[in-house]
């Protein structure tokens, strides 16, 4: 099924205020009312979620330099493919390749756009319940394929995203949306579309790709990767 819509997604107030770019702790002694309103954000935003995970699997044909030749078993297909330098490091080993888009919908970006007008604090809260969700799902979406290939004896790469370090957003998003156009034609109930500014709709929505195989690694962190690695305080946090 290329669409899984199963998820459970949990969120806590300290996942709000760290999507704010705000310190849990911190905010808890200093202003205490902004982590009662996160907590509000949690209880308001969970019924708003609508957890969607459209992906495909890739099977790698071939390398040349930085660019991974894809195919599903249609000769249409092998014209598709992946590129860049973060891409050449974490799957040349890779054997197949799983393409995601991993959205929460757009309930609950409507409801915070709606709050912008009334009370912004509130407003804010549930845009970064909205961030938080989608991160949320893109994990748990990630772990799921990777026991899937650990079930089958194979190891998994790291998730990687466009506008990591090494695959800028312009060519990664571009890559993805076309690696799962076929799956969003047969599925165009699917809610995610890429504009030209490569910006995705809903906005709450993570792309992303996961290598499988038998000579992978998952070494390292997402955070070695992210252009905010020398100043974002949560890289403790994100693993």
């Amino acid at each position: 099924m290329p669409i899984l819509d199963s998820w459970k997604i949990s969120l806590t107030a300290d996942d709000i205020l760290r999507a704010q770019g705000a310190d849990p702790p911190v905010v808890r002694q200093r202003r205490p009312a902004m982590a009662d309103i996160a907590e509000w954000a949690v209880q308001e935003s969970l019924a708003l979620l609508q957890p969607q995970v459209l992906y495909q699997e890739f099977t790698v044909l071939s390398i040349l330099h930085e660019r991974l030749y894809l195919g599903n078993g249609q000769p249409t297909l092998a014209h598709l493919y992946i590129s860049g330098a973060l891409v050449a490091e974490h799957l040349r080993g890779a054997g197949r390749v799983i393409a995601m888009l991993c959205t929460i919908g757009e309930q609950l970006e409507n409801i915070a756009s709606e709050l912008g007008s009334e009370d912004l604090l509130r407003s804010l809260a549930m845009d970064a319940a909205g961030s938080a969700a989608a991160e949320v799902l893109a994990t748990t979406a990630s772990h799921h394929f990777e026991t899937w290939a650990a079930n089958q004896g194979l190891q998994s790469s790291l998730p990687l995203n466009p506008g990591m370090i090494g695959w800028p957003v312009p060519d990664g998003q571009a890559q993805i949306f076309k690696l799962l156009a076929g799956e969003q034609e047969r599925y165009p109930g699917f809610p995610v579309l890429l504009r030209e500014s490569f910006m995705m709709h809903p906005r709450k929505t993570v792309s992303l790709v996961l290598g499988v195989g038998k000579d992978l690694s998952s070494a390292g962190k997402i955070c070695d990767y992210c252009n905010m690695r020398e100043t974002c305080r949560y890289q403790d946090h994100y693993h």
